[in-house]
């Protein structure tokens, strides 16, 4: 009887362990899926105008024009009047000029003067036009020959003083109106917000 072989049959390789596959890097949130990553800055909104009652924008104005007091109001009408003097000196004595300069004096004193002042404007203007005539004036001679003069050029140019006053006037008259209204709807808006 043949013996079993006692010979092992050759050992076989053991099989390689499978190469470790790097570890995968978790990918970092995108948009605002990602609870952990950090906050994505939200862009800045759009500055909105302030709208008014009936829903259209309102435009700032540019340039605010300046707020004189009385006394401001009657300085700067005697300057501009004692200007509007040398120019019509220039013209040749021209009064025509003069009372032409005058009427643009009297608006600008009246759009001009602070609201707590307004009928200032009135008063001034008719001043700074006597004033102003003062160097066109003719006269005989004397203080109280050039006082003359200037009355009788008040009283044969009182066409355009009266022009310019009225003018004053109606400007000045126009604001007030306007501020009364303003503060009118201002109530009425404030009592409505307090019954609501």
């Amino acid at each position: 009887m043949e013996q079993p072989s006692t010979r092992r049959p050759p050992d076989r390789p053991s099989p390689r362990p499978p190469a470790a596959r790097p570890a995968r890097r978790p990918l970092p949130p995108q948009g605002a899926q990602g609870r952990g990553g950090p906050p994505r800055p939200r862009p800045p909104r759009p500055s909105r105008r302030p709208r008014t009652a009936s829903g259209a924008t309102r435009t700032p104005s540019r340039v605010p024009g300046p707020r004189l007091t009385g006394l401001g109001t009657g300085l700067f009408a005697v300057a501009a009047m004692l200007l509007a003097s040398g120019l019509a000196l220039a013209a040749g004595s021209s009064v025509l000029v003069y009372g032409l300069l005058f009427l643009p004096v009297s608006v600008l004193a009246a759009l001009w003067v602070r609201p707590a002042d307004l009928f200032a404007a009135p008063v001034a203007v008719p001043l700074a036009f006597a004033v102003g005539l003062t160097p066109l004036a003719e006269s005989d001679g004397g203080l109280a020959g050039h006082a003359v003069g200037v009355v009788t050029a008040l009283a044969v140019h009182a066409g355009w003083l009266y022009a310019g006053t009225a003018v004053a006037a109606a400007l000045v008259v126009a604001r007030k109106m306007r501020m009364v209204r303003r503060r009118a709807a201002a109530s009425a808006r404030g009592k409505g917000r307090t019954r609501g």
